[in-house]
């Protein structure tokens, strides 16, 4: 590429992180700055999409817009950034969410002092952290992004949290430390096993290394474990509902919408592509996790009286749909797994930021304090439902299309484990529809604490605009989506080498026909 579109892409956050950070203490341009630099490397990022061509990508050559500069070469380290369908789409994601985020928040801080500066300036830097580690095709740069983009979630929790946020960073930084250093142990030995040399962690180079079997699958375990705490799969899952219940809601939908998915997103380009034969060993063990996580999460969900730990527990049980469908092994299954990525960053942003006004107006997260909103705050109350309806996979709204994908390519294989997993779009209609009937539904409250309470504002409504609208499209049509993702998809199962099941045909019968025949 004569272009760097990626590194555009990355650096632009960071000057305007910079910017916010360096301007003067009384400063009213602190958040048109933060806004304003999101909605231009939303549009780099748009341009950066037209420049990929649909399909170009090959098994051995997958990711396109590469730059490849020698960073570290005594180590064979590399800045090497490309992408594929799901990378691309990745990056797409975070860079639509974050100025939503920063709308969102934007009276989150007073602007007295310098803490408005900070927390801006963190939003920023996360999204370019965000973009370098769905955009590393180097496996050492990718870990660097994967352990940097921590700093700012830490920073935003636990200086911007909720009382107890100093618990929630210090649990979620330990969860992510531990799951960071097991997986720099496999990095080590994922490059001692390579052919090491100037470029020796390019995901290229590494991919299809003749490993012995008990080697590979070590490895692969050090590289799951690491993914499986920030997807977060049970039982690694208990710092997330802390974490989401503390942070600020805008700073829960980039952690819960985009950077968890960094998990589910490194079983896909890492350990299914480095380590085939390990990832179809450990097949079974992963299915019978993900169909606990979808369980668990959902009954946790159930049993929740607090409304952002509910919306978290949701998450688990979603992030088991999409883990299920990418070890199903076929295409319809994980392109419906990369696909429900895509509309759980929508869904949950939807949760997360309209709970946000709620609490904002209630001063409380327990839905016990809550009952017949709908008639006090009927937009926010109505938006609600929309979203709880995207979480529970209503026909016409996005996720409906990715949970049926993952649903039918799992029954291609595993039939048992699809009727099981559907089993799981039951309990979200009941989490979505206790939590809506608890806030929403009933007589209007009396009393002090409803009096002149205002209904969705015009910056709320900017913010919910946009995410209702991908709820639409994506659920109405999700071809142009679907065509992205789904060439990457192939190409990985090309790798694994798995390839999808063959359809059943009926020989026990055969029926001959004969010319001229009286039958």
């Amino acid at each position: 590429m004569t272009f760097p579109w990626l590194t555009t892409l990355l650096v632009l956050p960071l000057v305007g992180a910079l910017v916010v950070a360096l301007l003067p203490k009384e400063s009213s341009l602190v958040r048109p700055v933060a806004l304003g630099t999101s909605l231009l490397t939303l549009t780099v990022g748009v341009l950066t999409a037209t420049q990929f061509r649909f399909g170009g990508g090959t098994t051995e050559e997958p990711f396109q817009l590469t730059e490849v500069y020698s960073w570290i070469p005594q180590f064979g380290v590399s800045y090497a950034v490309g992408v594929d369908g799901i990378s691309l789409s990745m990056i797409l994601l975070g860079l639509v969410l974050v100025p939503i985020c920063i709308a969102a928040a934007w009276d989150d801080v007073p602007a007295a002092g310098r803490r408005q500066h900070t927390y801006f300036a963190l939003m920023l830097a996360l999204s370019s952290m965000m973009i370098g580690v769905f955009a590393a095709v180097d496996v050492f740069l990718f870990y660097v992004f994967f352990e940097v983009m921590l700093i700012p979630v830490y920073f935003l929790i636990g200086m911007f949290g909720g009382t107890r946020r100093a618990k929630a960073a210090t649990t979620f930084l330990l969860y992510s430390l531990v799951g960071g250093l097991v997986m720099l142990v496999a990095v080590i030995g994922v490059y001692l096993a390579g052919p090491r040399g100037t470029d020796g962690f390019l995901l290229s180079n590494l991919t299809g290394l003749d490993l012995s079997v008990e080697a590979g699958r070590w490895l692969f375990l050090g590289f799951f474990i690491a993914f499986a705490i920030k997807a977060p799969m049970w039982p690694v899952h208990s710092w997330l509902p802390l974490a989401a219940e503390q942070a600020r809601p805008a700073t829960s939908v980039l952690l819960v919408g985009v950077l968890d998915k960094v998990g589910t997103y490194g079983m896909i380009r890492f350990c299914l592509t480095l380590f085939p034969e390990a990832s179809q060993w450990f097949t079974p063990a992963i299915l019978t996790l993900a169909l606990l996580s979808l369980f668990i999460g959902a009954f946790l969900a159930i049993g929740s009286t607090d409304m952002l730990r509910l919306i978290s527990y949701t998450s688990i049980s979603h992030f088991g749909f999409i883990v299920l469908g990418i070890f199903a092994f076929t295409t319809v299954s994980q392109t419906g797994a990369t696909l429900y990525m895509v509309n759980h960053g929508f869904t949950t942003a939807g949760l997360f930021l309209i709970a946000g006004m709620l609490i904002v107006r209630r001063g409380s997260r327990d839905l016990r304090d809550f009952g017949g909103w709908q008639r006090v705050t009927p937009l926010i109350a109505g938006s609600l439902l929309v979203a709880g309806l995207s979480g529970l996979a209503l026909p016409g709204l996005n996720s409906f299309v990715s949970e049926f994908l993952v649903i039918v390519g799992t029954f291609e294989r595993h039939p048992w484990l699809a009727v099981i997993a559907a089993v799981g779009v039951i309990l979200a209609a009941v989490y979505i529809l206790v939590m809506y009937q608890k806030i929403a539904t009933g007589p209007k409250p009396v009393g002090p604490e409803v009096e002149g309470i205002p209904d969705m504002g015009r910056r709320e409504k900017w913010v919910v605009a946009p995410i209702i609208a991908a709820f639409l499209v994506l659920g109405f049509y999700p071809k142009p989506v679907i065509d992205l993702l789904e060439p990457a998809v192939q190409q990985t199962l090309q790798i694994v080498g798995v390839s999808d099941p063959a359809p059943a045909v009926d020989t026990a019968t055969p029926h001959h026909t004969t010319e001229g025949s009286d039958h």
